[in-house]
């Protein structure tokens, strides 16, 4: 399966402070769907936590990278923090079963939460997963959009049968990527 919207499947940049990814995963739309909300399916590819009854509740996201494959790679050494998991805040922002998800994205860290909106279209059997991260600072830009790019292609290996690579160096390698292609693609300071 492959990204329509770019042949390597990368992520694009369509505003200064914001990243966008579309995946074709196979359907129906409500396996790609539980996927994105219920706990136990999310942990697989991206982080556990159970999602809040309404729009505009708080709730916590786990994440343990090292639990994505069972090939193992050092976590790098500046971001060693993550070693034994992180749990991290976010508010329900949107929820409109199963089309679209949306949620705010760093409520505990120093900088202005930034949003992540996830929707669902089915194409035929198929089901196009269109990811939108926005209002990121150009100094986080990379290494979101790196993040991204490994957890999709985890799920996108998860739903194809496949044993996806560890984490860390498939993170390391899009994150470099990013940094490279966003400084040549358009220039900011913000």
């Amino acid at each position: 399966m492959t990204d329509s919207s770019t042949p390597d499947n990368n992520g694009t940049r369509i505003a200064t402070d914001t990243v966008r990814f579309e995946r074709l995963l196979p359907g129906p739309i409500e396996t790609v769907w539980a996927w994105l909300t219920e706990s136990d399916k999310r942990a697989l590819w991206l982080a556990g936590g159970a999602l809040p009854g309404r729009e505009g509740e708080y709730f916590q996201l786990n994440f343990r990278h090292a639990s994505l494959s069972p090939k193992k790679a050092p976590v790098p050494e500046h971001l060693c923090a993550m070693e034994n998991g992180v749990s991290t805040t976010h508010c329900l922002l949107q929820f409109n079963p199963p089309y679209l998800l949306q949620m705010s994205w760093g409520e505990n860290a120093e900088e202005a939460p930034s949003e992540v909106t996830i929707e669902l279209k089915a194409e035929g059997d198929q089901v196009r997963l269109i990811l939108t991260h926005c209002l990121l600072s150009h100094r986080v830009l990379a290494s979101v959009a790196g993040g991204w790019h490994a957890h999709l292609a985890i799920m996108t290996d998860k739903f194809a049968g496949v044993i996806p690579p560890s984490f860390w160096p498939l993170y390391e390698t899009a994150e470099k990527n990013y940094r490279q292609r966003f400084n040549e693609s358009l220039d900011t300071n913000d």
